[in-house]
């Protein structure tokens, strides 16, 4: 199906060819590509090593605008300097938190209004989908603050980070990167019958994830198999190369995606795109598409990739697994009892979603629907929801009868909403096994409170296999076993006007003298100190997991509703992972506080004794709590699940390394130091425990990249070098002054 090459590659008339780095020009060869050709168009360093880049356009939802707009507005923003969208489709729900959800909307629309920015309503569409639609072009480069930022399908180098990010674009500055790498993924073949793209993502996160392949990569994909896959398929595969964790993707254009553009009613963002003679690939992926069957990824993580007939085959043993899995991994001691499934040796599930940015495509409905035809979803325990996109795809469903189809075979159409994706629509029940065309399946995120003895369960899979599920009444079925004919083609249309009726364009008319519309729950970000010269470090949370996801480290679902009130939500942090934490870490704010006004506690003179300085040097030091896990935040593009250790007190996270560039992006944004471990070193960190770091202020404004530490532990005092590597100078900046806000609040004080 997938198959890895680790060397160089070029590509010669038009096939891969093995080059040797040793032969490959780096600059010339990245240039040829064509994400090094976007991202020259973008650069603003003069340098093809330090990436300093522009963006064409923002866009960010409901649960990320109201903080990057406080922040930015902190930081002196006047207007929006480049456009920048405000979608409304994660607080959705605006029951939940009482007003507090429709709050940050009107807050977002006087937004827009005072300084130039677009707003879409909620329901109306979901951020990805509207991207597509109205914002991506051929050669463009679009920021979002939200992880599925790929629009890659549509020739457009998408990129999710977290909210700082985009005020550093809000306030004329750039997003700088190493220039990454880009990996050639060649797609020969054409799909097989019943096979749709969430089957194709899965297989190629299932070959990618765990090795790192492709890890803060671009991918680009070229090759004979793209001209066999409509545009809706291409689209699918691509927003989920997030969970792959490359950095971003790119794919050929031809035809078909001039025929997008015409149908949107820009035809002039097209423009054909592919590699130039002497592209240069660092790695190769040859991703066969005849050869991919029907996938479904397995609880907990996009990655956990097995064919339906396997699945199938060894239901019983796949699922003991899994439940020894969840046993050892999740905290609380909530059972998950999957076996019950088996009835007869047959898998049954309780519940089908077809969603949003990746499920809730039209050609993916449209196939579900043919594949259930005239059957019924049966009225026992198993249900089948559709989410769409957009309201102008709901519109083509209504239109073709796609709809209609779906609701007389029994399933529920609901509003344009990413809830199933994040636990804050149709969780499914306690030791429910719920079967979804969404992005991530990650513990804790649908929904489940393990610590409260709450727990499900979501395997990944496509749209097309969750019909022919749904068919037969929850019994797991591949598409590939059903016997259906694809729904005939029909010309697709797009209805602007639906988006000129209710959308907000107020890009380059900023009314200055429009108030910003300030709910009860919209708080102010904390005071945030700078780094001082020497920081104690309590241990406030050991996380053991070989990955800790930033639905562990922040929840989603409910707690989204606070997403606009920096102290609320902080409350919230680690609370389905480690219960404790909070508390923790609010002990070490209160000893801090005690610190700083000349009281040191009898703890901390403990301290000072077992590190053998005295008690004047700690007094004038910062006491700070920090979190230590082996490879911390992977998923979502969220800054609060770094921003809520923040405002605690948090000061650092230790690490082997950081799943993503952007999870460590936004730890080096709210001021707390980013250090990794010698892979080697032991992991020998307790609750309780203690990190010294003397003189780290200078060793910050002196780029030392290797800080000798001190670890206090119940039973000895050791040693301990760790890592700061590979900053900016900018970042380092950050760093000395707390936090992005002092950063730039600083510098306009300054200026």
């Amino acid at each position: 199906m997938i198959k890895l090459t680790s060397s160089g590659v070029s590509l010669k008339n038009g096939a891969p060819t093995a080059v040797p780095a040793s032969n490959a020009d780096a600059s010339a060869g990245f240039l040829a590509t064509m994400a090094g050709g976007i991202i020259g168009n973008h650069n603003a360093s003069g340098s093809f090593d330090e990436l300093r880049l522009k963006y064409d356009a923002l866009i960010s939802h409901d649960i990320t605008y109201v903080g990057i707009i406080q922040t930015a507005l902190a930081s002196g923003l006047q207007s929006f300097p480049v456009q920048y969208a405000l979608t409304n489709c994660h607080n959705s729900l605006c029951a939940v938190g009482g007003t507090i959800n429709e709050d940050d909307h009107i807050f977002g629309l006087s937004a827009a209004r005072r300084f130039g920015g677009d707003y879409v309503p909620a329901n109306l569409a979901v951020i990805h989908q509207y991207a597509r639609e109205m914002l991506a072009g051929c050669g463009k480069m679009l920021l979002g603050s939200d992880s599925h930022t790929r629009y890659g399908a549509l020739g457009t180098l998408g990129v999710g980070e977290g909210g700082p990010e985009l005020v550093k674009q809000l306030l004329g500055n750039t997003y700088d990167v190493k220039r990454p790498d880009v990996v050639l993924v060649y797609v020969t073949g054409a799909p097989g019958h019943g096979v749709g793209p969430q089957d194709v993502a899965i297989a190629l996160c299932g070959a990618t994830y765990e090795n790192g392949f492709v890890k803060n990569k671009i991918l680009e994909f070229v090759g004979p198999g793209i001209k066999n896959l409509p545009m809706d398929f291409r689209i699918g595969i691509d927003v989920m190369t997030t969970e792959t964790a490359c950095l971003s993707s790119i794919w050929e254009t031809d035809s078909l995606v001039e025929e997008y553009y015409a149908i949107h009613g820009r035809p002039e963002n097209y423009k054909t795109l592919s590699p130039r003679e002497g592209a240069y690939y660092s790695a190769l992926i040859e991703l066969q598409l005849d050869k991919i069957e029907p996938m479904a990824a397995l609880p907990f993580h996009p990655s956990k990739a097995i064919s339906l007939r396997e699945l199938q085959a060894n239901a019983g043993d796949v699922l003991r697994q899994i439940e020894l899995d969840a046993e050892k991994s999740l905290p609380g001691g909530a059972g998950l009892h999957l076996t019950d499934k088996l009835q007869n040796g047959k898998l049954v599930v309780d519940q089908g979603i077809i969603a949003g940015c990746s499920g809730g495509m039209y050609d993916n409905i449209a196939e579900a629907a043919a594949i259930m035809g005239a059957g019924s979803t049966g009225n026992g325990y198993f249900s089948l929801a559709v989410y769409p996109p957009s309201v102008p795809v709901n519109l083509e469903l209504i239109k073709n009868g796609v709809q209609k189809s779906l609701m007389e075979s029994g399933a529920l159409f609901k509003s344009c909403f990413c809830g199933p994706c994040f636990g804050a629509g149709d969780v499914p029940g306690n030791s429910a096994l719920s079967i979804r065309h969404a992005t991530r399946n990650f513990p804790n995120r649908e929904g489940s409170k393990p610590t409260d003895g709450q727990i499900s369960a979501v395997m990944l899979m496509d749209a097309r296999s969750i019909a022919a599920t749904a068919a037969n009444g929850g019994l797991l079925t591949s598409a590939s076993d059903v016997d259906y004919a694809p729904p005939a083609k029909v010309a697709r249309e797009f209805d602007r006007g639906i988006y000129d009726k209710r959308v907000y364009f107020g890009f380059g008319k900023p009314q200055k003298d429009e108030p910003l519309r300030m709910g009860p729950n919209i708080a102010p970000w904390p005071y945030i100190p700078e780094l001082p010269e020497n920081l104690l470090l309590r241990i406030d949370s050991v996380l053991t997991d070989d990955v800790t996801t930033t639905d562990e480290l922040i929840p989603s679902g409910e707690t989204s509703s606070y997403r606009s009130n920096p102290l609320k939500l902080a409350s919230f942090t680690l609370s389905r992972r480690d219960p404790g934490y909070v508390s923790r870490a609010r002990e070490t704010a209160s000893l801090e506080s005690l610190r700083a006004n000349s009281d040191l506690p009898e703890m901390l003179e403990k301290v000072a004794q077992k590190l053998e300085i005295s008690p004047a040097q700690l007094q004038n030091s910062r006491l700070g709590s920090v979190v230590v896990a082996r490879k911390p935040g992977d998923g979502s593009a969220r800054e609060q699940a770094a921003s809520c250790q923040r405002v605690l007190g948090g000061a650092a996270n230790v690490c082997y390394e950081f799943a993503t560039k952007r999870y460590r992006s936004n730890c080096i944004n709210w001021g707390m130091l980013p250090l990794t471990l010698e892979s080697g070193e032991s992991f020998d960190f307790e609750v309780g425990g203690y990190l010294w770091l003397p003189d780290v202020r200078a060793a910050v404004e002196n780029r030392v990249e290797r800080l000798d530490a001190r670890l206090i532990g119940k039973a000895e005092t050791r040693a301990l070098t760790l890592n700061l590597s590979g900053l900016t100078d900018e970042e380092r900046q950050i760093l000395l002054d707390g936090c992005l806000i002092n950063y730039y609040s600083r510098r306009r004080t300054t200026n």
